[in-house]
């Protein structure tokens, strides 16, 4: 992922919601979220080239989300950060002893925001300092800097879903929370951070969603825990130049999940 929200407690039929968009090369071979061979209740996208993923969710509600961290050098690492979440949602480590025991490891994997979590609350880790950060209620927002930077994309999120919850205008209507993130806003010069990429890079990656020939916005998705009990994974795809490749939506409601009609 590049751009997280989650939200907690910040609405009263989604105790834990969180939308993210997946920006990557169109080129690279990855599938739409789907059951996993590994344990069938777990739904999620797989990066088919490393074997990881970016989001995932067991129907227990144990769930996480990687973003990688732009620090204008390329990076590459022994591990595959999407291994990070893979390795969370099929184990059974408690959100904080798995983030604990991964201070030890961070140096394998290229930079990386991590959030994770289950009933029992969500929590965010940084590799730029290694801290933990517990996600109490509110609104928050995570994209390739470091957690606690914010970016006008971030800001902009992050604003739109407080302003569509609070007018009650489809606040909880999962379509409409999904249309947050295919937001083309083109932020002011002055607004954008230097992170070592160059003005013109800085620009095409400032809009929450990327509209690109060859880079871009690949994934829209919407992960969510309902009132009732349920947890629903909703994705939309997005292949070159914004090309509508199709949504999905798994919903768990006891053990294992259930394809529904989008």
């Amino acid at each position: 992922m590049c751009l997280l929200l989650i939200a907690v407690d910040a609405s009263p039929e989604f105790p834990l919601l969180l939308l993210g968009n997946r920006d990557e090369f169109h080129a690279r071979a990855s599938s739409a979220a789907n059951t996993w061979s590994e344990s069938a209740r777990v739904v999620g996208g797989r990066d088919l080239v490393a074997g990881g993923t970016w989001l995932a969710l067991r129907d227990d509600g144990r769930f996480a989300a990687v973003t990688n961290l732009r620090t204008g050098v390329p990076a590459t690492a022994p591990r595959s950060r999407g291994w990070l979440v893979r390795d969370f949602v099929l184990g059974e480590s408690s959100p904080t002893a798995f983030l604990d025991a991964l201070r030890a490891d961070v140096g394998e994997y290229g930079p990386f925001n991590l959030v994770v979590g289950d009933r029992s609350g969500a929590f965010a880790f940084g590799s730029a300092d290694g801290d933990t950060w517990a996600l109490g209620a509110g609104v928050h927002a995570i994209s390739n800097g470091a957690i606690g930077v914010h970016w006008p994309k971030t800001e902009r999120l992050q604003r739109r879903f407080i302003e569509t919850v609070q007018a009650g205008a489809g606040g909880y209507d999962e379509a409409c929370l999904l249309d947050l993130l295919v937001d083309e806003t083109q932020p002011p010069d002055t607004a954008l951070p230097d992170t070592g990429i160059g003005l013109d890079l800085e620009r095409r990656l400032a809009p929450i969603f990327i509209r690109g020939e060859k880079y871009g916005t690949r994934a829209a998705s919407l992960l969510a825990r309902r009132a009732d009990g349920a947890v629903i994974l909703r994705e939309r795809g997005f292949g070159p130049d914004e090309h509508p490749l199709g949504e999905v939506r798994w919903q768990a409601t006891g053990s294992g999940f259930e394809r529904t009609v989008a």
